[in-house]
């Protein structure tokens, strides 16, 4: 059966493009509904949270009733989140609801959409895993890795845009454009009947088949977090910048990151690289712009190094999927994807409470602690063998 990745690369595009829409906007909403920073953080990590807990349990599902149904519940289901708390959100604001009543609302409604949109990584790199060739699914992976990247620069720039009309059109308009991912799918995937895989017994989380894996997508996921949450604050007290000044610096920094990822995980897909290979290249690319990152001392010296660290990025991206998928049988790829998919999650919830911890030591530490993390997982897993599954699908 052919790949359908024309449809998982619009499912990731239009679901990014979702999340950092919502992203954009989260802090002009939070003034209008008078919440404080505090709330709107808590508001912004339920979704991670919520991702981190239910992706095995996406992927699990689908290796017993089929990739299809599970990953259409699983974006129609996060469609349906998102336009409610887009509709609460508007009652919110013409009836002046209380800050605590909008702050219910809004934890409730991000926990639903995170839940349901881990099924849209998971299950893509399942697809993946189920159609193209064990020397394939990196560039595949990184096709559709260039589209949510893709995702992640339009968004903001939508919110930019629509925002400036009316608060709540980039949520209306991102919320209903995963709705033609949906047909677009519904079109392109085969029905789980002819291509359901045999149910197994449960993947254990930390299988040792997908050790590397795990370790790759912990360290390169909880080091993105670090690099968010350090930035601004790194650009007042190191490059001293006043407030607006460092919030316009680290918006510089996180546009070059989502075009620096866009470009070179498009190029990658021209790459016959093996997994492993793109790891341990990605690891080294990502170090040595963290180590940039630690040293620089000007506003374009830390954009550089940024950009050096979405380029290492883009390489390990792709590739830890395609590491898990290639190391475990055909009727554990869902759980596989699942499992990648809850410890990058973790990292990402762990990140910033790791980086801001040692922040404490200076500036420079956070880069340098995630700089020596990815530079010990490259040579820890450098010189093993990955494992090879017997269900690797079409050779």
């Amino acid at each position: 059966m052919r790949l359908p990745l024309a449809a998982l690369m619009a499912a990731a595009f239009t679901g990014t493009m979702a999340l950092m829409s919502f992203v954009a906007v989260a802090g002009p909403l939070a003034y209008s509904f008078g919440l404080q920073a505090v709330h709107l953080g808590v508001v912004m990590s339920v979704a991670g949270i919520a991702w981190m807990v239910l992706a095995r349990w996406w992927g699990a599902r689908s290796d017993r009733l089929g990739r299809r149904s599970v990953l259409l519940l699983g974006l129609g289901g996060f469609v349906a989140s998102y336009l409610a708390l887009v509709l609460f959100l508007e009652a919110s604001l013409r009836l002046a609801l209380p800050a605590l009543a909008v702050f219910a609302g809004l934890v409730v409604g991000r926990t639903l959409m995170g839940g349901f949109y881990a099924a849209v990584p998971t299950l893509a790199a399942a697809i993946v895993a189920d159609h193209a060739a064990p020397r394939d699914r990196a560039r595949s992976m990184a096709a559709i890795g260039s589209a949510s990247a893709a995702g992640m620069v339009a968004g903001p720039g939508l919110a930019g845009m629509a925002g400036e009309v009316a608060l709540l059109l980039p949520l209306w308009l991102t919320a209903l454009l995963p709705i033609g991912a949906i047909l677009v799918l519904r079109g392109s995937l085969p029905r789980d009947g002819a291509g359901a895989r045999p149910p197994r017994a449960a993947l254990r989380l930390i299988d040792p088949r997908l050790r590397p894996a795990l370790a790759f997508g912990f360290a390169a996921s909880a080091s993105v977090a670090v690099a968010q949450v350090v930035i601004g604050f790194v650009a007042i007290d190191r490059l001293g910048l006043d407030a607006q000044g460092a919030a316009g610096l680290a918006g510089l920094a996180l546009a070059i990151v989502g075009g620096v990822l866009m470009a070179v995980q498009t190029f990658v897909r021209r790459l016959d690289w093996s997994p492993m290979r793109l790891a341990l290249t990605g690891c080294g690319v990502a170090a040595t712009g963290f180590a940039l990152a630690a040293l620089a001392g000007s506003a374009m010296a830390l954009c550089a190094a940024y950009g050096g660290i979405a380029c290492g990025m883009a390489l390990i991206y792709p590739a830890v999927p395609a590491l898990a998928a290639n190391s475990v049988d055909a009727g554990e790829q869902g759980a596989a994807a699942g499992s990648v998919a809850t410890v990058q999650g973790f990292g990402i919830v762990v990140g910033p409470l790791i980086g801001t911890a040692v922040y404490g030591l200076g500036p420079f530490a956070p880069y340098a602690m995630c700089a020596a993390g990815l530079a010990a997982i490259a040579v820890l897993f450098g010189n093993r063998r990955p494992a090879t599954g017997r269900g690797d699908g079409p050779a």
